[in-house]
């Protein structure tokens, strides 16, 4: 009897010890295998050239405001099969860049704004301010034929407001990029080449839509007039 009672209380904390035993190497797994994951995507921070754009410069003094998500856009892909690569791309920077160039040009006098607009905000004096956002991002990976092609598309969300921060103009824009050819050295300069080119498409479709956007032409047509009527 006292063998038998001597036996449970051995076998009760080695159950135990082994039980616990098992969770950390579950845990342990499960780390190694997060890991492993994250340190398998395949990370992209977007760098390229951006032309400033040919044109005559709109008449027009126009801040920017980047909000803390655009300056640190990314988005992520993480694979689905062991087949699969997962992606982290970063385009923050190269759409901050971007916008800089292209705004620099577009207008007379563009400023980035030292913060949010707003009343009682202490800002530069401006006609308006842009706010620009990134209201979606998708992009097509060549799985099935491998040929290092890769396509991005994004949708973009503008708002116009005043440098209270009235609103004056919203409205929607589309670019897309695609890689120019398939002899890149790797996937991440191929998932590179195009988001370049889709920022690049964003500033040409910019450009051109910018003065006929309906919201945006009846702005327009206020300052000039405002314009000549404190013109004597």
């Amino acid at each position: 009897m006292e063998a038998h009672l001597l036996g449970l209380m051995i076998s009760a904390p080695s159950e135990k010890i082994a039980y616990a035993t098992g969770l950390l190497k579950c845990a342990a797994c499960a780390i190694i295998v997060f890991f492993l994951s994250a340190c398998g995507a395949n990370k992209v921070i977007v760098e390229g050239d951006f032309p400033t754009p040919i044109m005559t410069p709109l008449p027009l003094n126009i801040g920017v405001w980047y909000p803390d998500e655009f300056r640190n856009h990314e988005f992520t892909d993480m694979a689905k099969t062991p087949q699969d690569s997962s992606w982290v791309v970063k385009t923050g920077n190269a759409q901050v860049a971007m916008w800089d160039v292209l705004l620099a040009g577009m207008f007379q006098n563009f400023v980035e704004m030292k913060s949010a607009p707003g009343h009682g905000v202490m800002n530069q004096v401006v006609d308006a301010v842009l706010i620009p956002e990134i209201d979606e991002l998708q992009y097509a990976i060549p799985t099935q034929t491998h040929v290092k092609i890769y396509e991005i598309w994004m949708r973009y969300r503008f708002k116009l407001v005043d440098i209270n921060g009235e609103p004056l103009a919203e409205w929607m824009m589309t670019a897309y990029g695609k890689t120019p050819t398939a002899f890149l050295r790797s996937d991440t300069a191929a998932v590179n080449m195009a988001a370049v080119m889709a920022l690049r498409d964003a500033g040409a479709n910019f450009v051109l839509s910018f003065s006929k956007t309906p919201e945006i032409s009846d702005w327009l047509t206020n300052m000039s007039t405002e314009s000549e009527e404190v013109t004597p």
